[in-house]
């Protein structure tokens, strides 16, 4: 019974039931899309000319390539997509088995000429070869562009600054008469697809893409424009471990140096080197910042005045040597006129002796010359008299010599009425009164430049 009722049917429905099979072939016959036909890529495609033709924009930023301070160049990887209406495109998806959509190659339909303003070098990147036509008549084409742009960047608190690069959009050819030109993304959904899709953002962190439309007028037409503008934040971690805290532990060194004696020629070498080491950073960061800015670095000031300080604490340190040296050379002088006073009065002494044993009432001639400077000398002109009667001349007059000796040695060191001293006394207050304004002036210029730096 069953075989009956299933041959009947299938001869009620005519046999077995067939589907209908479309191709994307069919489409384009239906359009007459063929590489031969020239009409829908060489005019824009409008029904009516006076009917502009809309064209809306899409920029999304990819990754930052580079930001490069010498030659204010801004390399961004964006994804662009490019939507415009072709009115002689259109079919019904209920007759080609719902197809909505066909892919055909770039070079068979006609396209806006959009460009980027800034642009210095062709694109290099992989191109999209086709472009979506939708059954309405959208056209599409969605592609990645890496952009070698000129960016006007401003670095006056590098590296903690902040920089603003901007694409521009527009049409060459088409005025708005003819073509307007309309951002598919608002700034907020712009920022937050970047956002998401963002791969790579290297030293700098992105903040924020706003978009924005804007008009002008040129050879009496209106021309519209879009403008993509990127903000970006330095990541500063590299340059303050590489630049800034090296400075830093420099002129805390330089501060130390304070406390080497003045004495040595250590102190002088080694801020020398310390000033040789600040020259060498600032040779780096010569090949790091742009040669023209409309504003001083805040990072040049900073390493000029304490190349500054350094400096003027080498010649503080050059005067204190000078001082000290002076001192020393007058203490010199001195040691040697005593010790030449000193010989001549031992050569007194000693002929007097030799001639006391030749002829024993000499001995008043000894204690008239030995009178002579007895206001320098210990008062014992008695017990040598009394020694030399004794017989113990020669050892008495030996213990006088080191005596005399060492008075005047603590004469010269600790009295501070001589010349000599005057010097020291001069060089200790003008060590105590920099030392004072040196971490005075460090600590103010410090606080000041990291407080710019903050705002």
């Amino acid at each position: 019974m069953m075989p009956v009722v299933f041959f009947v049917l299938i001869f009620l429905t005519g046999g077995v039931s067939s589907k209908k099979v479309c191709s994307y072939h069919d489409v384009l016959d239906y359009l007459n899309l063929t590489t031969e036909n020239s009409v829908l890529k060489l005019t824009r495609p409008v029904l009516d000319h006076t009917h502009p033709t809309i064209v809306k924009v899409d920029f999304i930023l990819y990754a930052i390539l580079a930001v490069l301070e010498k030659t204010q160049t801004f390399i961004p990887f964006l994804w662009a997509s490019v939507r415009w209406n072709n009115e002689h495109i259109s079919w019904d998806p209920a007759q080609f088995c719902g197809i909505t959509q066909i892919t055909v190659p770039k070079d068979m339909l006609w396209r806006p000429d959009i460009l980027i303003y800034e642009m210095m070098q062709k694109n290099e990147s992989p191109q999209n070869p086709y472009m979506t036509v939708h059954y309405n008549g959208v056209v599409s084409t969605d592609e990645g562009t890496k952009v070698v742009s000129i960016c006007k960047m401003d670095v006056h608190k590098f590296p903690f600054d902040t920089q603003r690069c901007s694409i521009t959009v527009g049409s060459e050819v088409h005025s708005a008469n003819e073509l307007r030109l309309l951002p598919f993304s608002n700034s907020s959904r712009a920022t937050q697809f970047s956002q998401e899709v963002m791969h790579s953002q290297g030293e700098w962190e992105f903040l924020q893409l706003s978009v924005s439309s804007h008009n002008y007028t040129f050879d009496d037409k209106l021309w519209e424009l879009i403008t993509y503008t990127f903000t970006m934040k330095r990541r500063p971690l590299l340059h303050v471990i590489n630049f800034l805290l090296p400075i830093l532990f420099f002129l805390s060194l330089d501060l130390a140096s304070f406390f080497i004696s003045d004495h040595r020629g250590e102190k002088l070498g080694f801020k020398v080197t310390v000033l040789l080491a600040i020259s060498v950073l600032l040779l780096i960061l010569n090949d790091i910042l742009p040669s023209m800015s409309n504003k001083t670095p805040l990072i040049a000031t900073y390493c000029i005045v304490i190349f500054a300080l350094m400096l003027f604490s080498l010649l503080e340190t050059i005067l204190v040597s000078y001082l000290m040296e002076k001192d020393s050379a007058s203490r010199k002088k001195l040691r040697l006129k005593g010790d030449y006073e000193n010989k001549q009065e031992k050569f007194k002494i000693d002929s007097c002796n030799s001639e006391e044993r030749r002829h024993p009432c000499c001995s008043c001639i000894c204690k008239v010359s030995g009178g002579e400077k007895q206001h320098e000398v210990l008062p014992v002109a008695e017990e040598v008299n009394k020694s030399i009667r004794s017989g113990e001349s020669h050892v008495l007059l030996l213990i006088l010599e080191e005596l005399e000796e060492m008075q005047k040695t603590l004469i010269l060191h600790l009295s501070p009425r001589e010349e000599g001293g005057k010097f020291t006394h001069w060089a200790t207050r003008i060590n105590r009164g920099f030392f004072i304004f040196y971490v005075a002036t460090a600590s103010l210029f410090l606080s000041l430049i990291f407080n710019e730096w903050s705002i």
